[in-house]
């Protein structure tokens, strides 16, 4: 079984998205990665959000800037600038900005000599 690629999306555009959506990070997993030649990752949501009266469960994530593939988020240290479509009448329509990266799980936090 493809092992599924946990990440978190922070939708930064609309700039009310927070506010109507009730939260701006969002967190999911796609197997789209799995092929390289794919140019926009599916992102099932683990919790949907409403928006404008529709709830919303998955994402279609795409680069936001012409000739960059999602694969460079694994490079990027803070995210990678993507544009995010909701499914809507059979197709995808783009709608939201932001940034993707991959979600790391952790069960304790580091000892990084800051404690008490």
């Amino acid at each position: 079984m493809t092992q599924h690629l946990k990440l978190r999306v922070h939708v930064s555009e609309p700039w009310d998205f927070e506010r109507s959506a009730g939260t701006a990070e969002l967190t999911g997993w796609t197997i789209d990665h799995i092929d390289p030649d794919n140019e926009e990752w599916e992102v099932h949501l683990d919790e949907g959000f409403d928006f404008h009266e529709r709830r919303i469960g998955r994402l279609l994530a795409g680069p936001r800037y012409v000739g960059e593939h999602l694969t460079r988020m694994f490079d990027a240290v803070a995210g990678f600038p993507v544009r995010l479509a909701y499914r809507d009448d059979g197709a995808w329509h783009y709608a939201f900005a932001g940034m993707i990266s991959q979600r790391h799980e952790r069960t304790e936090e580091p000892d990084n000599g800051t404690g008490i």
